[in-house]
Order: structure tokens, then sequence, then C-alpha cells
């Protein structure tokens, strides 16, 4: 086996964001753009060099061809072993479950979540370490600083490898296995989860409807709801990953998962509908007639995951980011648990579960999942919404409704303001920041402000700093809105704000109402409007 060294030179813009280097597939698909980024990866991850690798992606445009030529530089990089999914798919956290059970030395994501794809779409790489989670950041920020150096990248000259038939591949010294993508995964499934009675569920005559979104989770969905668990053919829609995701935008809320919306507001609505993103790690709850926003899914899930084997136990824990809602903290306090706050991004999770102090873990951005891998799970979350389901046989509306008459209701929404100009959407919140130390004290419509600062997080297990987390300003009645740019676009800026009030006795309005005073408190201290142009947000979640 020949090994070429090829020399290059830095290439603008290799910085990772919050998970991992996410570009339009143009981008990556100019000359040593991927190597690049790669050939970083291997150089500040010597424990690779004879190790054991895991790859995989979500099957968008540029999955497969991205992957042969990580599998000819990881033979030319000196990688022991290299576990690849069948046709290069993997989801995100079949691939962390994968890292873990085979104890490798790390392993690459070829996926840019739920972001678009398709020639004109998105693609993205991501190093996640031995734990299965995403590199924290001091790795991140070396994989950069090596991007800024590089001067070569190494890469074995051998034909394209097999990957659609299962077995073993050798390499020169480098052994590659194809796995089936979804088998560990299932078996992790059946340890946590009562499969008996969720199949008793099925048999009862329960419905359900599951759109994968022409992503990843197809594959998954199919083998453990319909085939393992004995849910009608055709519980599972757009199951077949395609590179484009058959033109859907794969982030599941409302505006993208507008079908499964309308069915489960509409008069034939099934017991309880799903959906889950690009690379499966993001979840949509919708029950009939009443969507369930990701904060109260964590919270709920929290109160009743006792129901469910894998955590009859009892929780350690539960963390969440900052931005998604206080719901889950008053569980925590009724299970006299520790509840942590943390920044954005499933890495800051990864310590809190890798040291026991949490079990269960959300982010308001569709994202939940537990100590069972390191990432976020989207299909877990269906699943253990099953089990609930199953164990209690009552209605997701009913169960969401008792749950806010026993703890209240944490009123939340989100608004993303989308591809604004980088420029604008910088200076706006740099603006608002300088704004932060004449807040406090001063009224803004009804409310009085009574904290304004920029988030900083101490991480409680390796000591690690991390500060601009978003700017949080609160007020004396409990309510609250944040401010943050979003780390997972490639395209412009996001602008995202988040808005909440706690109502512990009026459970049953409607969110964007009980919210609109908050919304105008925001545009006068951000003057989104006047700053964007913008008349309003484009997602509402």
């Amino acid at each position: 086996m020949q090994v070429t060294t090829i020399p290059t030179r830095p290439i603008p813009g290799q910085k990772p964001g919050t998970s991992g280097l996410r570009k339009k597939v143009r981008v990556f698909q100019e000359p040593h753009f991927l190597e690049n980024f790669v050939q970083a990866i291997f150089d500040c991850a010597p424990e690779l060099a004879g190790g054991t690798l895991v790859l995989g992606g979500d099957g968008r445009w540029f999955n497969e061809r991205a992957i042969q030529t990580i599998l000819k530089m990881a033979a030319g990089n000196g990688v022991g072993r290299v576990v690849v999914g069948r046709n290069g798919l993997l989801s995100t956290p079949a691939a962390s479950n994968l890292i873990r059970e085979l104890k490798a030395a790390g392993g690459i994501i070829l996926s840019a979540s739920h972001n678009p794809g398709g020639p004109e779409g998105d693609f993205g790489v991501k190093f996640n370490i031995a734990n299965g989670g995403p590199a924290p950041e001091k790795v991140t920020e070396a994989i950069h600083a090596r991007t800024q150096g590089i001067t070569e990248y190494r890469r074995a000259e051998v034909p394209d490898l097999d990957l659609a038939t299962l077995g073993e591949t050798r390499l020169g010294e480098l052994t590659v296995e194809v796995v089936d993508p979804v088998e560990a995964y299932a078996r992790l499934m059946q340890r946590l989860f009562d499969f008996d009675a969720i199949r008793d569920l099925f048999r009862s005559g329960f419905r359900m409807r599951f759109d994968a979104m022409s992503a990843v989770t197809g594959p998954y969905a199919k083998r453990i709801l319909e085939d393992m668990l004995g849910a009608p053919e055709g519980t599972v829609v757009n199951a077949t990953p395609l590179p484009d995701f058959g033109g859907h935008h794969p982030d599941p809320n409302l505006v993208h998962c507008a079908a499964l919306v309308a069915l489960m507001n509409g008069p034939d609505a099934p017991d309880l509908g799903a959906a889950s993103d690009g690379d499966g790690d993001r979840n949509l709850i919708h029950g009939p007639g009443l969507f369930v926003a990701p904060s109260d899914s964590l919270a709920l899930l929290a109160a009743n995951a006792h129901l469910a084997p894998g955590y009859a136990g009892g929780l350690k824990g539960v963390a969440r980011s900052m931005p998604t809602s206080a719901a889950v903290d008053r569980v925590a306090a009724k299970l006299g648990i520790p509840c942590f706050e943390t920044p954005t991004g499933w890495k800051f999770f990864g310590n809190l579960l890798d040291a026991g102090m949490a079990t269960l873990c959300g982010e308001e951005s569709a994202g939940t999942g537990s100590d069972h891998v390191r990432e976020k799970d989207g299909l877990w979350a269906v699943l253990l919404w099953l089990n609930v389901l199953a164990k209690r046989r009552q209605s997701v509306p009913e169960i969401v409704r008792r749950h806010w008459a026993e703890f209240g209701r944490n009123y939340y929404s989100r608004h993303d303001y989308e591809a604004l100009d980088a420029g604008i959407a910088q200076a706006l919140v740099r603006d608002l920041r300088a704004k932060l130390p004449a807040l406090p004290g001063r009224r803004l419509g009804e409310e009085t402000v009574t904290l304004a600062d920029d988030f900083a997080y101490r991480d409680p297990v390796d000591g690690s700093f991390s500060e601009h987390q978003g700017i949080r300003i609160g007020f004396r009645s409990g309510a609250r809105v944040v401010f943050r740019l979003s780390g997972t676009g490639t395209e412009g800026a996001t602008l995202r704000v988040y808005l909440e009030r706690y109502e512990p006795v009026r459970i049953d309005e409607d969110t964007q109402a009980f919210l609109a005073p908050l919304v105008a408190l925001a545009e006068e201290v951000a003057e989104i409007k006047k700053r964007t142009g913008r008349t309003g947000p484009d997602v509402i979640t």
C-alpha cells in the first residue's frame, strides 16, 4: 500500500462551531478543504494511531465521497481499525454508542444535523472523543490551530471500498469493518426500555406516526418501532434516507414538520406524533391537539423516567442548557436531585455524565438524552415517551396537563431570525452587551429588570471556564429573555431570542399571546426590527 504525502496550505474558515465544522457542500468539495480539517483531527488526536475509529454520517449529499476520503487518510495516518456504518450511515447517537461499546479512540461523524442537504445544502464534520461525546473546546481549539499551520496531509493510494457489504477489508495495516448501523443501537434500547409493555400498547390499538424526514433515523425507527415493537407497517413515514432529505428541511419543529403537525391537530389524529432530524439526535413530540415543547418534554421525562427499566433506580441529577426553560428545575427540586445549568452544546453535558452527576440532559432545541450515550438522542426520547404512555395508559395531553397542574407551567418560546448579515447581528449583540450594566433596576414596560448579564460557566468537574454564552435579562416577576447567536448555521448569522414566563395556575393559555409582552420588551431593548429590517422572526418554536 502506497502512502502519499500531499502538500497543502491553510484554508480560512475551519474553526469548529457548537457541533463541529459546518459549511456548504460546495465548500467541502473545494480542493484540500476536507482533507486539511481531517488531517488536523489526526494530528491532534494521536490516540487514533493504532486505535479504533468509528466513522459514519447521516447520508446527506457528499457523505459517501467524504467517507472514502477519510478511510484513505485513516490508512495513511496509521489508524488501526475503522468501524463504519453500512452505506456510510450512522446516526449521531448510534455513533456515540459504538464508540463507547467498542472502546474506540474516537469517532468522526459526518452531518450538519438539522440543516438542509443536497448539492446546494450543508455538510459537516465533527470529532467525538473516547467517551462518545463531542470533542471539548480545548480539543476543537487545538484542531483549529492546526488547520492554521498545516502544510501537508497523508493518504493511502487505494481503490474505494465497498460500503454496502458487511464484513472486514484490509488496507495495509488498517482493518475496515462495515457494520449494520442499527444493530448495536437497537440492543441498547432493549436494555433501557420495557419493550413488552410497549408491544402491549400497540396491540391495544394505540396509533402513532413517526416522520423520519427522509433522514438517517428511518432505518432505526423501522427496525425498532415496526419490526421489534409491532407498530403497524406505515407507522414510520419518509423512512428512506435521501442525500437531499427529499427536499425536506430536516429540523423537527412545527414549521418543518407541517404535515405531521396538521395530522396531529386534525380530526383523526393518532395517539402520538413524533419526528427526528437529519442525524437522529433531535426529536419532536406531539399529542392529539397538543405540541409538547422540548423544555416541557425534558421535565416530563425527568418526572416519569423511573417507569422505564433503565432508570428505575432513579436519576442522579439533571442538566439543561441555559436557554432551556426552568421547567425541569422544578422536577429536580421535588426529586431532591441537583439540576445543572450549562452553556448550549452537548459537549458541556459530557463531564457531568461521565462524573455520574447527571442522568438526563436536555436543550430547548429539541435535543434530549441521558447517560446511555454522550449525544442527544431523538429516537431514545420517543421510546421513553412510549414507555411512559405504556405504563400510565393516559393520553399525551392528559399527562402534560396533569404535570402542569402539579408543577405549574413555564410558558416558553424561541424566536429565530435566520440568515442575518453577520456584521449586523454581531453589532446588535455587542451593543446589547454594552447596555447590561445599566439595566438592573430599570423599568421595561410593566417589568423591572433584576438581572442583566452575559452567561458564563465554570465546569464543576474540570474547572474549565466558558464565557459569552448568551445574554440574559431577568425580571422581578420571574420572567426572562435570552439573546444568543447560534453556532449551527452555515450562512450569515442566526439570532435566537428565548422568552420564558412561569405561571402556577393559568395553564391553558395560548403561548404566543401569553408571551407577547415579553416579545415587545425584547424588541425594545435589542432594537431587532430597526437593526435588521426584519418585521418578525423566520421561525417560532
